[in-house]
């Protein structure tokens, strides 16, 4: 894709990402967040982060499937994205939800494991985030930069069981995220399986 027109979509990407947190914002400031607006607030950046981290895991199929390599461009921005969101999602918590009192959020952390599984999920997006720069990916190595942003994975698995397990009643919302990260994995346990095994069957044919 020639620069001009990438460079517009990706700006127009941008804003689009912004979008959620507008919102959110204006239910703040406007009062449309319900009877419990700092627990909409919560999760509304909270599903914001899970639902950019699956944007952001289904680049890389669409890349393969439609052949448009300008795709992967898009990755960074996106995972980077995911981890904004999951930030403020925490900075939203251990704020207005606790009120920075450490007790009290490591007794959470302890003791229900739908938060357990948040935090671990955050903690290693971390890593991630800051080894985004071409400058990182230098001084890491190609293999070791891949080696520690495979862990997305396991940070998707973790962000559904977060979700999963601090749902009550209706599982239906977290169960499509569950489904689609299996699509997501499952395809890419597909592409790398399946090479090896059409292989061994001509090998031995």
């Amino acid at each position: 894709m020639p620069p001009r027109p990438f460079t517009l979509i990706k700006a127009a990407l941008f804003l689009v990402c912004l979008g959620p947190l507008l919102d959110l914002t204006y239910g703040v400031i406007a009062d449309t967040l319900g009877a419990n607006p700092i627990e909409a607030l919560t999760r509304g950046l909270g599903d914001w982060a899970l639902r950019f981290l699956l944007i952001t895991l289904a680049v890389t199929p669409l890349r393969r499937l439609s052949g448009a390599a300008w795709l992967l461009r898009l990755r960074r921005m996106l995972g980077l994205y995911a981890f904004f969101y999951a930030l403020l999602h925490v900075l939203s918590y251990v704020w207005l939800d606790q009120f920075f009192d450490g007790a009290a959020i490591l007794k959470d952390v302890f003791k229900r494991p739908f938060i357990s599984v948040g935090f671990a999920s955050f903690l290693l997006l971390i890593p991630l985030a800051a080894t985004s720069t071409n400058t990182m990916i230098r001084r890491l190595g190609g293999a070791r930069w891949q080696a520690l942003h495979r862990t997305v994975y396991a940070i998707g698995l973790f962000a559904v069981l977060h979700f999963w397990w601090m749902v009550k009643q209706d599982i239906t919302q977290p169960a499509l995220y569950a489904a689609t990260l299996a699509l997501l994995l499952g395809v890419r346990v597909y592409w790398a399986v399946l090479p090896g095994v059409v292989g061994n069957i001509i090998h031995r044919s």
